[in-house]
C-alpha cells in the first residue's frame, strides 16, 4: 500500500508541474465549467431542447445519475475517508486561490462528470462520447490543478460509473413494474 501511495504522490506532483502554457491557460475555464456541475446542467438542457425524446431521456438519466454520484462521493465517501489535498507547495500560487477545503478523496467533480457521461452514453452514444471526453478533461484538470491525487479522480470515476449503472438498473426495474 505504501508503494501505491508513493506512486500516487509522484504522479500527482508530475501532473501538477507538467504542461505547456496553453494547458495552464485552458485549465481555469475547464474548472469553472465543472464547478457546481454547470457544464452537465447545460449539456442536459441542450439535449432536452434539441434531442427530442432521446435527448430528454438522456438528460434525465444524466442528471439523476449525477445527483446519485454527488451524494455517494460528497455526502458519503468524503465523510468516511478524510484525505488531505496535495501539498500547497506543489501548486503554482495563482491556482491556490480556489482550493477546496473538503476531503480530497474522492473527486466529486469527477464522480459527477463520469456519472453524467456514463448515463447518457447508452441512450445517446454520440452525446455520451462528447460528454465522456469532457469528463476525462475534468478529471485531468482536477489533478493538474493540484486539487486531487490521481487515485481521487480514479475513485470519483468509479463512483460516477457505478451511479450511472445503479440508476440505469433502477429505471429498468421501475419500467418492468409499470408495464
Amino acid at each position: 500500500m505504501a508503494r501505491l501511495r508513493a506512486g500516487d504522490r509522484r504522479l500527482a506532483r508530475w501532473a501538477i508541474a507538467w504542461g505547456p502554457p496553453w494547458v495552464r491557460r485552458t485549465a481555469p475555464a475547464v474548472e469553472e465549467a465543472a464547478e457546481h456541475t454547470k457544464l452537465w446542467w447545460a449539456a442536459a438542457g441542450v439535449m432536452a431542447a434539441v434531442g427530442g425524446w432521446r435527448g430528454r431521456m438522456a438528460a434525465a438519466a444524466g442528471v439523476t445519475s449525477m445527483a446519485v454520484a454527488q451524494v455517494l462521493s460528497n455526502a458519503v465517501a468524503k465523510k468516511l475517508y478524510g484525505r488531505r489535498r496535495p501539498p500547497q507547495e506543489w501548486v503554482p500560487a495563482e491556482e491556490l486561490q480556489d482550493r477546496p477545503d473538503s476531503s480530497s478523496f474522492p473527486s466529486g467533480h469527477t464522480a459527477a462528470a463520469f456519472a453524467f457521461a456514463g448515463a447518457i452514453a447508452p441512450v445517446w452514444p454520440a452525446a455520451g462520447a462528447a460528454c465522456g471526453f469532457s469528463a476525462l478533461t475534468v478529471a485531468a484538470e482536477r489533478v493538474h490543478s493540484g486539487a486531487h491525487y490521481p487515485s481521487d479522480v480514479a475513485a470519483g470515476g468509479v463512483i460516477g460509473l457505478a451511479a450511472a449503472a445503479l440508476v440505469r438498473a433502477a429505471l429498468r426495474l421501475l419500467w418492468r413494474r409499470v408495464l
